[in-house]
């Protein structure tokens, strides 16, 4: 009861009232907030996937190795997850308009930098700074929801945020191929110049500031700095197990160990500290606590078994990145048709039902991943990938509200840094440990699947080298090899990559299982729910 008593006071300011249906005009109207707001998230979104096709042109052109184009992604997401949670509470102190906006002008900003760039390291400085105007954007887009939308709505609202984040994540990879192909490398940066512009001038026109009545007045600094280094200690582990170090490598769990010294210690910090970055009376509430730990597993479900795909489909199949973004539209249809489906079926049912059943359809359908071979044909794999994207919506949606809905609208943007930080380290986890999981099972099977191919045996640093890169899709035939033996060691290593494949989306789907008992945990979030009864008095 207290908690709902506190959530009540906080929603009882002009600007929480104002929420209501009645609202007239454009500036703060609910529609036209989420369309203004959509509009900077399609650059995040689109980000996180429309580089990955850029990078070999971008090593090409630029003269890099492997290593200095894996820290042009590494590096925008590594200050995008540190920098998530700080940006929420800026949020919450300043505004979220503010927030939101200053987010979408650097972030536009720090884009036309990288397509002018004329080395390596001036794109990864950039695609950090790129990365931390990033982290501004997200949780503020939450922020103004939660504050816009009257209770009854916000999950249809939080549907097509999520529609819309799913639909720019999958289409990432189509728009790269072909800006790549046909224009340039460039051109994957500077198409977001004219998106930001279009969103900063609707943001300002449209957009509402909303401060709650308990809005923080000081910052928590030693809290900032202790979870900045937790965060970065942690990602920047997971990031190197898979860019040389390995699980094995004392560096790892040297950094592992440290970021657990700085959360322990940012605990301890957060019960003392007078106005705390992250007070931790939040997670009294099961329910946000479940909501936070279903995004982490979800997206290392998620993440970290969708990442083989796109080394199958290039790689097994030979398909080029344009056709392999085309065969992943079921996952894309999916999710624009099943998100605010789900976000209708969450206010109607409440969460946990959705949950459960969207966690169990994404658990079915890594199970189903994991029995793809090399010649399956593309109405099988669309039947899984659509189911893929059938079950991540309402969890998408979901998980959202019950991580924001639970929290007071005061810490709307703290939440919302939660919510999109749990998604990074869950996606970085997931594709370590996966990774991990990949590498181990090709180690395992190679040299048998190549002794009884009866081709050449291969010294230990050559066995090395071909598992690399089969571990990639990739077959490791070197140059004049005969036809017949080049078609041997081809086939060898689809079915060793596969059998890797396999695992990694069994282990993945091993994980949504257990998400699935998380959300049995979730419910609707409480602030919502007082939220609506006030809305009705």
């Amino acid at each position: 009861m207290t908690s709902q008593t506190t959530l009540g006071k906080a929603d009882e300011t002009p600007d929480a009232a104002s929420t209501a249906p009645s609202r007239k005009g454009v500036r703060g109207h609910p529609w036209l907030t989420l369309f203004s707001v959509a509009l900077g998230v399609i650059m995040v979104a689109l980000d996180g996937t429309i580089v990955a096709i850029a990078n070999p042109a971008i090593a090409k052109d630029l003269g890099t190795s492997m290593a200095g184009v894996q820290w042009i992604t590494n590096g925008y997401l590594l200050a995008l997850a540190v920098a998530l949670i700080t940006a929420g509470k800026l949020g919450d102190r300043f505004g979220h308009r503010q927030t939101f906006l200053i987010g979408i002008a650097g972030f536009a900003l720090a884009s036309g930098a990288i397509g002018l760039s004329q080395s390596v390291s001036l794109v990864v400085t950039f695609r950090v700074v790129q990365g931390l105007f990033g982290a501004l954007l997200m949780p503020a887009a939450l922020g103004l929801l939660r504050a816009t939308f009257p209770a009854e709505k916000l999950n249809m609202a939080i549907g097509i945020w999520g529609m819309v984040i799913g639909a720019s994540t999958a289409g990432g990879p189509i728009v790269g191929g072909l800006l790549v192909e046909h224009v340039s490398w460039q051109s994957v940066f500077f198409v977001n110049v004219p998106v930001g512009a279009l969103a900063l001038a609707f943001g300002v026109v449209i957009l509402k500031d909303h401060r709650a009545a308990k809005a923080p007045r000081s910052f928590d600094i030693p809290g900032i700095l202790l979870l900045s280094g937790a965060m970065c200690a942690l990602i920047f582990a997971i990031i190197k197990t898979g860019d040389g170090w390995g699980w094995g490598d004392g560096r790892t769990w040297l950094l592992l160990g440290l970021s657990l010294v700085c959360f322990v210690t940012f605990a301890l910090w957060q019960t003392r500290a007078k106005e705390p970055l992250v007070p931790l009376a939040m997670f009294r509430s099961l329910p946000l606590s479940a909501g936070v730990v279903l995004m982490v597993l979800m997206a290392i479900a998620f993440m970290g078994g969708i990442f083989f795909v796109t080394f199958y489909l290039q790689g097994v199949h030979g398909m080029s990145a344009v056709d392999s973004g085309l065969h992943l539209l079921p996952l894309t249809a999916m999710m624009i048709v099943a998100s605010p489906v789900a976000g209708a079926l969450i206010t109607k049912l409440g969460p946990r039902v959705p949950l459960v059943g969207g966690m169990l359809a994404t658990a079915a359908a890594m199970f189903g991943m994991s029995t793809l071979e090399a010649d399956t044909g593309t109405p099988t794999m669309s039947l899984w990938f659509g189911l893929l994207g059938l079950g991540l919506a309402p969890v998408m949606v979901g998980a959202t509200e019950v991580i924001v809905g639970n929290a007071a609208l005061e810490l709307s943007g703290v939440a919302g840094g939660l919510q999109q930080a749990a998604m990074q380290v869950g996606g970085a986890f997931g594709t370590a440990v996966l990774g991990a999981v990949m590498a181990a099972r090709v180690d395992e099977v190679l040299p048998g699947n190549w002794a009884d191919a009866k081709l050449p045996p291969l010294k230990p640093a050559q066995l090395d080298q071909a598992s690399d890169a089969i571990q990639l899709g990739a077959s490791p035939v070197p140059p004049g090899t005969p036809k017949g033996v080049a078609a041997q060691i081809t086939s060898v290593a689809h079915d060793t990559f596969m059998s890797g494949m396999g695992l990694a989306c069994t282990v993945a789907g091993v994980v949504a299982l257990v998400a699935a008992g998380v959300a049995t945990l979730t419910k609707r979030g409480e602030n919502a729910e007082t939220d609506q009864l006030a809305a009705h008095i």
